[in-house]
């Protein structure tokens, strides 16, 4: 044994001090189960005070902290205050759906929802109490659309509004410290409802809530949520609207002299995103969009400076759909107090029972027949243990039933957050954007027939720049022109001679091919009938070549089920081609079809991991301290290699031992 690794073992901590000498790397399991069991009570006390001013202020005059306290026109002569005592605690979209997501993961096995585990989990269980981008998307399931078409823009024109950001912030919560890993789980339940900025909304959430353990718990309410919003930011693209937003909120913020003066930033927050939306380039849709909550809810976040009460109380009074962000801040404060911490906010506390069949259908019912609520938060909780133990374990950290103490696998340090964002990677992918992108030229086609006529706009549009505008594979999260958010169609144009439509899309450079993306638009059942292929061929064109790619098996083209998505992998790797198309034939009575998308996709770059395999030998073993005592790597993420990261690398390769074993 060399001999300066034999000092360190005889210098090694105990498991317990060793968790305190690593923090932020090491979490205590069972602290871990109270600050879950917090996250679902903090939510529910915020969710449930301010529904009562949900979507009543969406414009001046305004509320202000004179306003708490004092019965309003809508609460029956009720003070508008703290709802903390409810017993059971209904379900409401805040929490619900995420309540779902959960009970998907564990009936699947895997926190890695599948398009499918999403349809049919939606199907199954959120048929009611659902508005918006939720309720399109559940419509389109039931004509068989799997995410994420159901949240394209050419699918569903609400997909920019708030949904997303409040069913899948706890994401987050199944990867503490990892907020590569939380985005990954979180991006296709996303991609359900949301595209753009809105997306990015949510992703913002979901770091929050990923990060909800790693704030130094040395500093106060201020600097903590503070450090929360800037790291947050930095997984966002700069030319992200909601990357625009965080900015706005928080300069405003920091510049304001007077902490308690939140009414200030709010009222900068409607004149630049309502009064003045076109003015700075950006489109108000309506007290339910995603902007303008997003804007609130970090209002709230900030102002609040880490106190929950005065968190929510700012969250309900902030204004527009004030229930969803004040109840995914409340959660966020819940999953770093705990479920005492939220306790201790209120006179003899508020009960835990959950009401989940008050809007969703066909739950389990974990309590047993003969009372009013169907699941408690502690048992929420402790399903979502072997949850989070899996992630842990599976992305390189060590997490098991012998050990308190939980060891995360070392903080992302080889790529930026940017890098590491599901979207940002999809949207390099993405021939039609990234050619864009690098200034070139993007050019669609068609061969069709001689007709002249234009179906209506419910239909799609004529144009063949909507199949090539990279509208669903693009995500800089800028601002969207709705108008251009329609599919394709071939409706009136007619069928050419050979009896075969075109769909062509051509770049001015070469491009890799991993792959040739078909998305379909609508499909018709009422005369005229159509939007589908019966029979196509892909083909890309390689070396100058019309080269065939593949085949849309008929069987696959389900007249029943549109905006399919198809995927046909290139015929080796290393290939480029600097143009795609499909050729079929049209079906239905109209003869004609649709495309919301045609796309060459280069290969998906691996996902970010972490390791305390040093050596990459594949195996977490003495002789990765000796290669990390060569070239010593900061593991914890505080840009420093000491002797910290050395205690964490000691604590993985010595997770098995008993705490009180002698090297010899």
């Amino acid at each position: 044994m060399h001999a300066a690794i034999a000092g360190c073992f005889c210098a090694v901590l105990s498991l317990a001090a060793a968790a305190q000498t690593a923090a932020p790397r090491t979490l205590s399991q069972s602290e871990y189960r109270q600050r879950m069991r917090g996250m679902w009570l903090g939510q529910c006390i915020a969710n449930w005070t301010g529904l009562q001013t949900e979507g009543r202020h969406r414009q001046p005059p305004f509320l202000t902290d004179a306003d708490w306290g004092q019965p309003q026109p809508y609460t029956n002569g009720f003070p508008l205050e703290f709802k903390w005592f409810y017993n059971p605690w209904g379900a409401d979209d805040d929490t619900d759906i995420e309540y779902v997501y959960q009970h998907l993961m564990t009936l699947h096995g895997t926190p890695l929802l599948s398009p499918a585990h999403i349809r049919d989990g939606w199907q199954e269980h959120i048929n009611s109490f659902i508005w918006v981008s939720n309720a399109r998307a559940r419509d389109l399931m039931s004509r068989g659309v799997l995410p994420p078409a159901t949240g394209y823009a050419a699918a569903n024109q609400y997909r920019l509004a708030i949904d997303a950001q409040l069913t899948t912030e706890f994401f987050g919560m199944f990867a503490p410290g990892m907020p590569h890993v939380a985005l990954r789980l979180a991006d296709l339940p996303i991609r359900t409802t949301a595209a753009g900025h809105a997306a990015h909304a949510s992703q913002f959430y979901v770091v929050l809530y990923s990060l909800a353990t790693q704030a130094d718990p040395s500093w106060d309410g201020r600097t903590t949520v503070i450090w929360l919003t800037q790291r947050a930011r930095e997984y966002l693209p700069p030319t992200s609207k909601a990357r625009d937003i965080v900015t706005l909120v928080l300069d405003d913020f920091l510049a304001n002299p007077d902490p308690d003066d939140w009414e200030r930033t709010r009222d900068l927050i409607d004149q630049h995103l309502r009064v003045n939306a076109a003015q700075n380039g950006y489109v108000y849709r309506g007290w339910t969009e995603s902007s303008i909550n997003f804007a609130s809810g970090l209002l709230a976040l900030l102002y609040g400076q880490g106190d929950y009460r005065r968190t929510v109380q700012i969250g309900t009074l902030s204004g527009w759909d004030s229930d969803n962000g004040t109840a995914t801040m409340g959660g966020l404060l819940g999953l770093m107090l705990g479920y005492g911490g939220v306790m201790a906010q209120f006179n003899n506390g508020p009960r835990e029972n959950y009401w989940i069949s008050r809007t969703r259908d066909n739950m389990p019912d974990y309590t047993g027949p003969g009372d009013n609520y169907e699941d408690t938060f502690l048992m929420i909780a402790d399903r979502a243990l072997p949850i989070v133990r899996g992630v842990i374990n599976s992305a390189g950290g060590r997490a098991d039933d012998d050990h308190d103490v939980w060891l995360l696998p070392p903080a992302l340090t080889a790529v930026t957050p940017l890098q590491a964002n599901p979207l940002t990677r999809e949207h390099a992918r993405s021939a039609n954007n990234t050619v864009r992108d690098a200034g070139g030229i993007v050019t669609a086609s068609v061969v069709v027939g001689s007709g002249t006529g234009t179906p209506p706009s419910s239909r799609g549009r004529t144009d063949p720049a909507a199949f090539a505008d990279g509208l669903e594979t693009g995500f800089l999260g800028r601002e969207e022109n709705d108008s251009q958010r329609l599919f394709y169609t071939s409706q009136s144009k007619g069928v050419p001679p050979s009896g075969l439509v075109t769909l062509q899309v051509v770049y001015d450079r070469a491009v890799p091919l991993h792959a040739v993306r078909f998305v379909e638009g609508d499909h018709f059942t009422t005369s005229p009938a159509g939007g589908w292929f019966i029979s196509a061929a892909v083909e890309a064109l390689i070396g100058g070549e019309w080269t065939h790619i593949g085949d849309l098996e008929p069987a696959s083209l389900d007249p029943d089920t549109p905006f399919q998505i198809f995927d046909l992998p290139a015929p080796g790797p290393g290939i480029e081609a600097t143009g795609v198309r499909i050729i079929g034939a049209p079906g239905g009575g109209g003869l004609f079809v649709t495309c919301t998308e045609l796309d060459a996709l280069g290969p998906p770059a691996p996902d970010p991991a972490t390791s305390y395999d040093i050596n990459a030998d594949g195996r977490v073993t003495i002789e990765d301290l000796y290669t990390w005592e060569q070239s010593p790597a900061d593991l914890n993420g505080d840009g420093q290699a000491d002797t910290q990261d050395r205690d964490l690398l000691l604590l993985a390769i010595r997770w098995r031992e008993p705490a009180d074993i002698s090297p010899p």
